[in-house]
């Protein structure tokens, strides 16, 4: 299921901008001290450092994804998410929009 709408929530208004603006995104924080972002990646290919574990969730568009250490490539499209373990680092290549969801922790 593809979160389409997230209620109660604090966002900071000034955006994330990476690799020269194809990854935008806004961090989110709930009502529970939880934290996400959200955003968007343009067309391009891309190598993501990560702190704490990640689960990134496709809203809409798609992308193929491959983990640290895989020579594998797997597409992730509206509706799916991929999980990325902490202080790893991840590839991801993106042809359309790929609106996500970034769940940490």
């Amino acid at each position: 299921m593809t979160t389409e709408k997230i209620d109660g929530v604090s966002v900071t208004t000034q955006a994330n901008v990476y690799f020269d603006g194809k990854c935008v995104s806004h961090g989110i924080t709930l009502a529970d001290g939880t934290r996400k972002s959200v955003g968007v990646i343009l067309p391009a290919t891309l190598t993501f450092n990560t702190g704490a574990a990640e689960v990134m969730e496709c809203v809409a568009g798609a992308c193929e994804y491959r983990l640290a250490g895989s020579d594998a490539w797997i597409r992730s499209s509206a509706g799916q998410s991929f999980s990325v373990p902490g202080k790893s680092q991840f590839d991801i290549r993106v042809s359309e929009a790929y609106h996500y969801i970034c769940h940490f922790g």
